[in-house]
């Protein structure tokens, strides 16, 4: 790049000491799926400083990237996981988000039900592509990353002089890994919640108003669905099918991470965490029916990734439970407890919808075929029809 082309990048900058062994402290190969093992450096990189305007300037800061100083509202965005697309998009920003990691786990799909609002998916650019390489970011040249550096360390293989390269040269890493709980690498700093880290990426944005809109409609809707739970709720065990029609599964336990909120919000067990069962993402292998039937639990939430309709679940996943000789002894498969899993990734629009089929999944005598939030209110939230 040429030194005398000045573009948006030159006004978005760390604030500080942010990249080397302080931000990636922790960084280990803890042995989870698809994880790979990178050499610690130890001198940390510093960043230059802004140099515009500090009237305009502003700075937001978040475990583990520190404080990231901004001269202006970025344009265009890069997260990897969809939980920050689609974080982006309910604040009004989705004409700016220019790419994301895998296209297939990004629900834009639900959007179809939100007036006004859209995402073309095939427009982004994938960032997976058989690895991840820094020429893309250079391609894409987008003013933020929305993305845990820590991340890219420990699952895509990037070497913290990658990611330190990146960021002075393209623009900076903002984002904290919050889908799940289970990777060691993140001991040594905060995990945020997902509307923790919502109002992080509202402070980028500097989209207030419509952040507290989601928060209000999230806690009204949230008090509603507790008030209307049963006494006993079941436990469930989460599981992603290693085929389809599934013969085994990856486990996933019921955690903290932002791809159990729906579950936690409806107050669920894990009957896979009671029975000693380690997550895939620490390294946990499959598990087999055999292994379902000594745990039976009370319901099963098998995850999908993509736009899966009731007629595919049913025909795939459903029908084969309830004619396989092993899988047809399950309590949950005897007692219609087969439900919908969801999503890895979802930000506040896609676990609305989420939490809406979970609990028409496992109580369909109290929430039934209800719609449990106003689709128009959502849709005016991220179109600007915001209160002040």
């Amino acid at each position: 790049m040429d030194g005398d082309d000045s573009t948006r990048r030159d006004v978005l900058k760390y604030g500080g000491a942010l990249v080397g062994g302080g931000l990636l402290a922790g960084c280990t190969s803890d042995g989870s799926v698809d994880q790979t093992t990178s050499e610690a450096t130890t001198a940390a990189v510093t960043a230059e400083p802004t140099t515009t305007a500090a009237d305009d300037s502003y700075s937001v800061t978040m475990e583990p990237v520190g404080t990231v100083e901004f001269d202006e509202v970025p344009e265009t965005w890069v997260p990897y996981t969809a939980d920050y697309a689609d974080m982006g998009v309910a604040l009004g920003h989705g004409d700016g988000l220019a790419a994301i990691g895998v296209k297939a786990r990004y629900g834009t799909h639900l959007y179809e039900e939100l007036p006004g609002v859209s995402v073309d998916k095939e427009a982004l650019t994938e960032l997976w592509q058989n690895g991840t390489g820094k020429e893309l970011y250079y391609e894409l040249d987008a003013d933020v990353h929305v993305t845990d550096p820590n991340f890219m360390v420990n699952r895509l293989q990037w070497s913290e002089s990658d990611v330190a390269e990146i960021s002075d040269a393209v623009a900076p890493f903002f984002g904290n890994t919050v889908f799940s709980r289970a990777y060691g690498w993140h001991d040594g700093y905060r995990y945020y919640s997902l509307y923790e880290a919502f109002e992080k990426l509202a402070e980028v944005f500097r989209e207030r108003a419509r952040y507290e809109a989601f928060e209000r409609l999230h806690d009204e809707v949230l008090a509603d669905v507790a008030e209307r739970l049963p006494e006993e709720t079941p436990d469930i065990a989460v599981l992603y099918p290693a085929e389809v029609p599934p013969e085994s599964f990856y486990p996933y336990l019921v955690d903290d991470g932002t791809q159990s909120k729906h579950w936690n919000d409806l107050e669920v067990g894990d009957a896979l965490a009671k029975h000693g069962v380690t997550d895939a993402q620490a390294g946990g292998g499959t598990i087999d029916f055999e292994t379902l039937l000594e745990i039976d639990p009370d319901a099963l939430a098998v995850r999908l990734q993509g736009e899966i309709s009731a007629s595919y679940f049913d025909s795939e996943i459903r029908s084969h439970l309830e004619s396989h000789d092993a899988a047809s002894r399950l309590s949950a498969v005897q007692n219609d407890r087969v439900v919908y899993g969801g999503l890895t990734y979802q930000g506040p629009i896609i676990h609305l919808f989420q939490l809406e089929r979970a609990a028409q999944g496992l109580y369909p005598d109290e929430f039934g075929g209800e719609e449990l939030f106003d689709r128009q209110r959502v849709a005016d939230i991220v179109t600007g029809e915001v209160e002040a």
